[in-house]
């Protein structure tokens, strides 16, 4: 991806759907329409939001064929529908589908969650996106390396398919409070040799999170890069040696909370992973903040339980 990436959450998209309620309402749809997948969502949104029926519509992006998808018939010549997409991209799935309704005698109005520089389309109702690539909340996998080399030889009409989105799922766990128990903070600072002599000691948790380590593509700690050698040695002692260790660099974040959930955030999304497995509630949730579409999970070793943690900014 050239363009920075701008995510946008469940949450965010519901808020702007309903901030076009009353212009959505006005316009007095006899039926939204979805395109499958991505556009279900909104779809749905926008049913609640107006009351108007929901159907959908199916499109094969190598054929160009668009499907009506639904138990619901076709609207009558007439009737006025708002077509519902993600992305107003480059290619030619809304084009497509306008022209399939226009075809059936329907009004058509667009509704996309973003739009950008390289739309074919503006959309009715948009978010504006130019400059950046607008990422959603279904397509968190579009992170992960597989997902990418999947889309680009499934566009290639070579007869490879998609596979299902948790296929996709790539995880990145925390180190201390999920391999091994944390020392103390105070221990640290009391006798730092002796802390760390005592950490090297340390054996893995019995139970760890239930978790396919076959997914698992990084340890992301807080832990200084000066620690590398020693911390690579547990590892390698304890069966982990084969997981790509993603440290700390001081100079770049110090040792507060805020900033060593700001290197994990950013190591994560670096690293291409969906979920991050993290032992401390605070950063987690300052994680899950920084990186709103990646699957934070705290997990809390002691009751042996991992919380999905969701963060927005509140005022």
């Amino acid at each position: 991806m050239d363009k920075p990436v701008v995510p946008l959450t469940y949450e965010q998209l519901d808020h702007w759907v309903e901030s076009l309620q009353p212009a959505l309402i006005a316009e007095e749809f006899d039926l939204v329409v979805g395109i499958l997948r991505g556009g279900a969502p909104l779809a749905l949104m926008v049913s609640h939001a107006t009351g108007a029926g929901v159907a959908f519509l199916r499109y094969d992006r190598t054929t160009r064929e668009v499907r009506w998808d639904s138990t619901l018939p076709l609207p009558e010549p007439g009737s006025k529908v708002l077509l519902c997409e993600d992305i107003a991209g480059r290619g030619h799935t809304l084009v497509d589908c306008i022209a399939f309704l226009s075809e059936h005698g329907l009004v058509v109005r667009t509704l996309t969650g973003a739009y950008d520089d390289l739309s074919r389309l503006r959309p009715d109702y948009s978010i504006d996106a130019s400059g950046y690539f607008a990422l959603f909340p279904w397509e968190r996998q579009a992170y992960t390396d597989r997902y990418r080399a999947d889309w680009i030889r499934d566009g290639d009409g070579d007869g490879t398919r998609m596979a299902d989105d948790h296929e996709y799922a790539v995880y990145a766990i925390d180190l201390d409070g999920v391999l091994l128990p944390d020392i103390p903070v105070a221990r640290y600072d009391e006798d730092l040799v002796a802390a760390l002599a005592e950490r090297d000691e340390l054996v893995p948790f019995e139970r760890l999170p239930g978790i396919d380590l076959k997914r698992t593509r990084a340890i992301i700690t807080g832990r200084p890069e000066i620690d590398r050698e020693r911390t690579l040695a547990w590892l390698g002692r304890h069966g982990f040696g084969h997981l790509e260790l993603i440290m700390r660099t001081p100079d770049e974040h110090d040792d507060t909370a805020a900033a060593v959930a700001a290197h994990k955030a950013a190591a994560a999304i670096r690293s291409g992973v969906t979920h991050f497995i993290e032992s401390d509630p605070v950063q987690a949730i300052l994680i899950a903040q920084s990186a709103p579409l990646l699957r934070v999970i705290w997990w809390n070793a002691q009751a042996r339980t991992g919380t999905l943690i969701g963060a927005s900014a509140w005022s």
